[in-house]
């Protein structure tokens, strides 16, 4: 499964030497994240505050390839590597134009918001993780 979004590089993402300041690319990264979980009716309104379920990144490695610049249009790719009980591993993609900007292997884990630890991906949600259609 993956999924695809955009992300415009604005005034605030960018440093003195009109580069995107690096922790800009991992506020992108998470909203990437929470527009995949809406693009699968999971919006963060639901999970957090209804469901109280949450999905905190715990681990999260970067490669920096090319810089990207005030006003370019970045291409972000959600790529589900592995899913298991209550994580799933994700490797994100940054390009603009078809050059590679970024990549990074980023690892999410279902939480139980109230009691504070893992839990394991709800029935409904993990074949949508998945990419498998869910029967109407």
């Amino acid at each position: 499964m993956n999924f695809s979004t955009t992300a415009k590089v604005r005034f605030a993402d960018v440093d003195p030497a009109g580069i995107v300041f690096y922790p800009r690319y991992f506020e992108m990264l998470n909203a990437a994240v929470e527009d995949w979980f809406a693009a699968m009716g999971w919006d963060f309104d639901l999970m957090h505050r209804r469901r109280k379920i949450g999905v905190p990144t715990v681990k999260l490695e970067a490669q920096f390839i090319v810089p990207s610049e005030l006003g370019e249009v970045l291409d972000i790719t959600l790529d589900v590597r592995k899913l298991g009980r209550s994580s799933c591993a994700l490797r994100v993609t940054f390009s603009c134009e078809n050059v590679e900007r970024l990549h990074a292997d980023v690892v999410l884990v279902c939480m139980d918001l109230e009691k504070r630890h893992s839990i394991a991906w709800p029935d409904e949600l993990r074949p949508l993780i998945e990419g498998e259609t869910v029967p109407a």
